[in-house]
């Protein structure tokens, strides 16, 4: 039977059937480090008869996450080296990060910020630290982005939300708000209308990213919870990671990018995964993420097709890192024949 309510524990996994009893000593030692929380809708989307079920491997924690490779950091993407105030990460000339929650409604087990969300992690801003966040920005004409992240800011109430684009729409320079969010696809029913009436306050362009990872996330109730965000006119981007054994496969990785598309939501990015402590039974190799990407090409429509992407190790930037097609006067097609180019004129 479903859980009713979020798990929060190896004893509730094993409880609820998720895990064996017999591995809670090591799990409990897991969910002492990084954060356990799995939603009411994602455990009932959980085979529990599949060892390999590629839900499961996203939120249900594993032995093998206590195991850290000597690449693997804690802050794997740089967050606090780019971090000149509390809440905000400026990496990029044009857009900041601004995490007002480390709280999230679940805990990927593959989680880049796997060290700061959770109770007992980075707390939520408080009114002096918002206050300076939203100095910072304000402060500098260059930013035209904020993207609202941390955590999952759509834990916070609708109420905050609003005061959240309220101030942004203050400050005139920025022109587009972007969140990143799991709830959507974890949590539908937290897609209000007052949560929509938050999101479309004011002039800015707001977007909306979901972070899905497998064609089985998008249910109709999934489904709908994102309908009444596009047909309200905020658009939708999808980001998904590149997970071994969830869509480290052609017709998996091809199924989400459809099921994301059928949602209105367009492909945006694939992440390769980071190097975050007690990850490596998740994280595939870049040539792996190469091929997949060769594979859907040509397979799946134009619309399905995400950037494959690199985060560089200490806050270098993203980068993409798909294959390439054009080499040496030489292209490949989507079935592997090469051909001329410029083509050869007799």
């Amino acid at each position: 039977m479903a859980a009713k309510k979020t798990l929060r524990s190896a004893s509730a996994l094993a409880d609820a059937g998720l895990v064996a009893a017999d591995r809670l000593p090591a799990l409990e030692r897991v969910a002492a480090q990084y954060a356990v929380a799995i939603t009411p809708d994602m455990t009932q989307l959980i085979d529990e008869a599949d060892p390999f079920d590629p839900i499961a491997r996203q939120f249900v924690p594993t032995d093998a996450e206590l195991t850290t490779l000597p690449a693997e950091s804690e802050d794997p993407i740089g967050d606090f080296a780019h971090s000149p105030v509390e809440g905000i990460v400026h990496r990029y000339p044009d857009r900041v990060l601004l995490k007002p929650t480390h709280t999230c409604a679940v805990y990927c087990r593959f989680c880049f910020r796997r060290e700061m969300v959770g109770p007992e992690g980075l707390k939520t801003l408080s009114p002096d630290e918002l206050d300076a966040a939203f100095a910072y920005v304000a402060a500098r004409p260059q930013i035209w982005e904020v993207i609202v992240t941390g955590g999952d800011p759509f834990v916070l109430s609708a109420r905050r939300i609003a005061d959240l684009m309220d101030r942004l729409e203050a400050i005139e320079h920025v022109k587009v708000v972007r969140f990143h969010t799991r709830i959507p696809s974890v949590d539908p029913e937290a897609v209000t209308p007052e949560l929509v009436a938050a999101l479309k306050r004011g002039s800015k362009a707001v977007y909306v990213a979901l972070h899905a990872n497998h064609a089985r996330e998008l249910t109709p109730a999934v489904r709908a919870a994102c309908a009444r965000l596009v047909d309200a006119g905020v658009p939708m981007i999808g980001q998904t990671v590149l997970l071994k054994g969830v869509n480290d496969d052609p017709e998996s990785l091809g199924a989400l990018m459809r099921a994301l598309v059928e949602t209105r939501i367009k492909p945006y990015y694939l992440h390769q995964g980071d190097l975050a402590p007690g990850t490596s039974h998740l994280r595939t190799s870049v040539e792996e993420g190469q091929a997949l990407m060769k594979a859907i090409r040509g397979r799946y429509s134009g619309l399905c097709q995400p950037t494959y992407v690199l985060d560089i190790p200490d806050g270098h930037g993203k980068v993409p890192i798909g294959p390439t097609y054009l080499d040496a006067g030489a292209v490949e097609d989507p079935r592997g024949q090469t051909h001329a180019y410029p083509p050869k004129v007799d």
